[in-house]
């Protein structure tokens, strides 16, 4: 066993969104998500098939799920997205990093 950091070895130049995969196993994929700026190409939504929970560690993000419904997270905010909920990132805080951490699952 070995103890890592979730604030640990973020890139410094975030020219693009950094996704990493800390855990992927048969049953669920937990992932780290550092944003800076970032948000979902324009037309783009997520359309996935698995729930996904997501917990905003850093930072702040809107999401949008479609057609309009926004949502503001903070530091410490968590939301679970049933399978096949259209949404896309629409802000991510442009000062300093965002760091999430989702967790994909099937029910």
């Amino acid at each position: 066993m070995k103890v890592n950091n979730i604030f640990s070895k973020i890139p410094k130049d975030l020219k693009e969104e950094f996704f990493e995969t800390l855990i992927n196993s048969k049953t669920f994929k937990i992932k780290r998500i550092i944003s800076k700026g970032h948000i979902t190409p324009k037309g783009k939504w997520y359309d996935q098939d698995k729930n996904e929970f997501v917990l905003l560690i850093k930072g702040s993000a809107e999401l949008k799920f479609y057609p309009k419904k926004l949502i503001n997270m903070k530091e410490g905010d968590y939301i679970n997205i049933p399978a096949h909920t259209k949404h896309r990132v629409e802000k991510t805080d442009s000062k300093k990093e965002t760091v999430w951490l989702t967790v994909f699952y099937k029910n």
